[in-house]
């Protein structure tokens, strides 16, 4: 049987980096909708231990799963990828109830995310 050779062992550091972080944030979106890497691996078609390398950063997930974890963790590919700002990083203190509103829209289905966004753009114009 052959053995997997992981991606990390030759992958520049800000890549091994930047794959480490999405599998954090992969673990956190499961975690919040009260999943186990067993339930997602098998949503997405793969073996938990696979899911667990993904979680772990060492392994890159396929961009053909990307719509469907997404869809199974109720967020947008955005979302998924997009890492903290840096200037959030070095802040101190607790995220402000702004951030955290945003960060709980980019949670909802993408029809929701639209109805919240149209709300907004509504109140920003009559506020104009």
């Amino acid at each position: 049987m052959p053995s997997i050779h992981f991606w990390t062992d030759t992958m520049a550091a800000d890549d091994k980096l930047f794959y480490q972080a999405l599998g954090q944030r992969i673990a956190q979106f499961r975690k919040a909708r009260g999943l186990t890497q067993q339930q997602l691996a098998e949503t997405l078609g793969i073996a938990q231990q696979t899911m667990a390398h993904y979680e772990g950063g060492r392994l890159r997930i396929a961009v053909a799963l990307l719509p469907t974890l997404t869809q199974a963790l109720g967020i947008t590919v955005e979302a998924l990828l997009e890492a903290a700002p840096k200037a959030a990083k070095s802040k101190r203190g607790p995220a402000s109830t702004l951030e955290k509103q945003i960060e709980r829209i980019g949670r909802l289905p993408r029809a929701k995310q639209r109805f919240v966004m149209q709300m907004l753009d509504t109140v920003i114009q009559q506020a104009s």
